[in-house]
């Protein structure tokens, strides 16, 4: 069965960095293209970002202003988003998500979502 399996996440103080996972089973990342999202309270689901072998990383929310990495561990089916700096704005459940082959900004073009993951950012 194909799955997102989400780790990461917490409370952090602002200012400081975090590394959210996303471990594919059952799902080729070679053909499959994993995007993350966050979701802030009483807010809609926005895209951040995302990793295929044919787009490379794609940035989709400018506003984050270069504050995250994605990238990509082929030997252990995992794609990791980094994101430093992070803001109280920052806090929100983010999501990782896959699609076949491209990317897209698009979240009704994902198919199987991770568990998601709560990230708070306070001090």
């Amino acid at each position: 069965q194909a799955q997102l399996e989400q780790s990461g996440g917490g409370l952090v103080q602002p200012g400081g960095s975090l590394n959210l996972s996303c471990v594919a089973s059952g799902i080729e990342l070679d053909y499959n293209a994993i995007g993350w999202f966050r979701q802030a309270p009483g807010k809609g689901r926005k895209a951040i970002g995302c990793i295929s072998r044919s787009d490379g990383t794609m940035r989709y929310e400018d506003w984050m202003g270069g504050r995250f990495t994605i990238s990509r561990d082929n030997g252990e089916n995992t794609v990791l988003l980094q994101i430093n700096n992070l803001l109280p704005e920052d806090s929100a459940v983010y999501f990782c998500a896959q699609r076949m082959y491209r990317c897209s900004r698009d979240i009704g073009a994902y198919g199987i979502w991770g568990q998601g993951t709560q990230v708070t950012v306070s001090s």
